[in-house]
């Protein structure tokens, strides 16, 4: 008997899993922030109200009009309190973080560069510094890997089981990398920048994912006076943060990919011991002449 066998390609079936994953999380996210976005539309409406009613001089047009001139000012980097604007976010320090999430493609969208030069001179920045990036991560982040696999190498020779130094290494290096990187930078940015630790942990990782979506963004909040080598901190801890989510997430992508293969070696082995076993019950062709008479 012939059997056809039929697979689906692996890139078809993880570009399915992809779609269904993405698809599944916008309509959770839909149902998460959808009814908080009209709650939010309704207040912003009767804030409105109440202030046209207050104030009844002030026309809408005229409000809408100086709303949209704080937008402008806010993207441009001015900021102001009371009746005088304080320094805006082009300073050194600021400028320098930019730098670090321009070239790790982080890029928060609180700050960007509103001049023609500033504009070619970010896109020239990026066509050099991304790769450059990329590049001295992915050394650092092999560094890491190799300290990792020399020390799991050493204990496995003493106590002569490398399979569970390895392990034992592996995840003891996995709690020190979240605790130098997401634990304690969250406690830090709860501390200095007031927000409770929900929203710590959540920049945190948001930026070490090179997420970046800007709602949170360290050391720029005008009411807060930072240390002087905060934003230096900073842009260190994203720098190290980063090479050490990218050794993680590889490591992840080696697992999974390992787990693929054993599975579908194992998916190969069944059907080779079905087809072996059937050929062997399958009975053969009866020569003339092997008849035997009762």
């Amino acid at each position: 008997m012939v059997y056809l066998k039929f697979q689906i390609p692996t890139t078809v079936v993880l570009s399915l899993i992809y779609v269904v994953y993405v698809l599944a999380g916008g309509a959770i996210f839909w149902y998460l922030e959808g009814n908080q976005l009209e709650e939010n539309s309704r207040i912003f409406d009767r804030k409105k109200v109440e202030l046209l009613e207050q104030f009844s001089c002030i026309e809408q047009h005229a409000l809408e009009n100086f709303a949209q001139q704080i937008i402008w000012a806010y993207k441009s980097g001015v900021v102001f309190r009371g009746n005088r604007t304080l320094h805006g976010f082009w300073q050194f320090s600021t400028s320098a973080v930019f730098s670090a999430t321009v070239v790790t493609t982080i890029g928060y969208g609180d700050i960007s560069p509103t001049t023609t030069s500033g504009q070619l001179f970010c896109v020239l920045f990026a066509l050099f510094g991304i790769p450059l990036n990329v590049v001295v991560l992915n050394r650092f982040g092999k560094f890491m890997l190799s300290i990792e696999q020399r020390t799991s190498a050493y204990f496995g020779q003493k106590i002569n089981r490398r399979k569970t130094a390895r392990v034992v290494i592996a995840g003891i290096s996995f709690l020190i990398g979240m605790t130098m990187f997401i634990f304690i930078p969250t406690y830090a940015f709860h501390t200095f920048e007031n927000w409770n630790y929900q929203e710590a942990f959540y920049f945190t990782f948001i930026t070490l994912a090179t997420i970046g979506f800007g709602d949170y963004v360290a050391g720029n909040n005008p009411d807060i006076i930072y240390p002087f080598w905060y934003s230096q901190v900073v842009a260190v801890w994203i720098f190290f943060g980063l090479a050490w989510l990218s050794l993680v997430i590889n490591l992840c992508i080696e697992m999974l990919e390992k787990l693929g293969t054993y599975f579908k070696q194992r998916q190969l082995d069944s059907l080779e011991n079905k087809t072996i076993e059937e050929t062997v019950e399958e009975p053969g062709p009866v020569e003339p002449g092997e008849e035997t008479s009762a």
